[in-house]
């Protein structure tokens, strides 16, 4: 008898509204995750709690006013047209969660479950491997479905960040202003503070041990956010025929004193437009979806930083959102998925 199959996405998440209080209750579940401020419990609960709470909730709220939506976050209003559209062109379940507040994925393994799911095909929205977001979302399923229905297979979908279906969406989508024209390109990653990678880095000695460890392939690079953010550059550019000196990386969203990947989103800008870049565009390829840290971060705030330094226009590129190439590699990936047989393999959540 043939498993029923049905499919996970998950992307990252965002407060139920711009009021500071649902914005506090969603800052307080994504900080306290131990895989995004990834220090010892007690040191976590005091700096957020005491350090974080009583201040960025009001600031962070009027950043969401600035890109709210009618229906909501940009992030999971676009999420649940992307899940829509995708079920139309596929005939088994498809549900949507954040790893963070709504809809929760304890709601949406409900849901497969209900369809009398054996398999369930987990894509998390991330194209690069961190622990913060790709890893979260990974452990989090793994840890809902120990509860709810240990005999149900977990198939993990892969990194995409150099998958070729995954560039051509990407490229596809940021056509229309690459051929405006620009003067530099700017690929604008979130960032990591430097000791997630080395946690992350399986034998412990490579990462970041020599200005060049991203360069190649490496073990280490199948769970390396930085190399892989390097691979996506340096993917699209192939795609697109950019120019070596038309182009940089940098990373975006610090936070708090320790190094992080460096360069800096918002000193790179500034360092740019004083080297005499005048028409800016930024990509910022780690998201799928327009969120906060697009619209507001880079759209908004880059955007003055860039003008300030002496830039004369930066425009941000969308991220794909609901581009068809995009709907085509998610479709293309569950067609993997219903083309093997996992329901022999081993639970990955065991």
């Amino acid at each position: 008898m043939s498993a029923k199959k049905g499919v996970l996405l998950v992307n990252l998440g965002s407060p139920d509204s711009p009021a500071v209080g649902d914005v506090r209750r969603y800052l307080r579940e994504f900080l306290m995750d131990c895989r995004v401020l990834d220090t010892p419990w007690i040191i976590r609960f005091l700096v957020v709690h005491f350090l974080i709470l009583p201040f960025r909730p009001k600031k962070s709220a009027a950043a969401y006013r600035e890109v709210w939506l009618p229906d909501g976050s940009p992030l999971v209003v676009t999420s649940k047209n992307v899940r829509k559209k995708l079920q139309a062109r596929i005939d088994i379940p498809i549900e949507l969660a954040m790893r963070y507040q709504n809809p929760p994925i304890e709601q949406a393994v409900d849901n497969l479950l209900e369809h009398g799911i054996d398999d369930i095909l987990l894509i998390p929205l991330f194209p690069h491997y961190a622990m913060s977001s790709y890893e979260s979302a990974v452990e989090k399923t793994r840890s809902v479905l120990r509860k709810k229905a240990p005999a149900v297979n977990l198939v993990v979908q892969t990194p995409y960040f150099d998958h070729q279906d995954y560039i051509q969406a990407l490229a596809a989508s940021a056509r229309e202003m690459l051929d405006r024209g620009f003067d530099h390109l700017l690929f604008s990653f979130h960032g990591l503070p430097e000791r997630q990678l080395k946690k992350t880095d399986p034998s412990g000695s490579h990462c970041l041990a020599a200005n060049d460890c991203c360069i190649g392939n490496h073990p280490s690079h199948d769970t390396c956010y930085r190399a892989q953010c390097f691979k996506t550059a340096e993917a699209f550019v192939s795609t697109t025929g950019i120019p070596p000196e038309k182009f940089s990386v940098a990373f975006q969203s610090r936070l708090g004193r320790d190094p992080w990947l460096k360069p800096y989103t918002d000193l790179e800008l500034s360092h740019l437009a004083k080297q005499g870049i005048k028409r800016m565009l930024v990509i910022c390829p780690a998201f799928v979806s327009d969120c906060l840290e697009t619209l507001e971060e880079i759209g908004m705030r880059a955007k003055e930083t860039f003008i300030e330094a002496g830039g004369e226009s930066l425009e941000l590129i969308p991220c794909m959102n609901e581009h068809p190439l995009w709907l085509k590699t998610l479709e293309n990936m569950v067609a993997d998925f219903l083309s093997s047989n996992h329901s022999t393999t081993k639970q990955e959540h065991d």
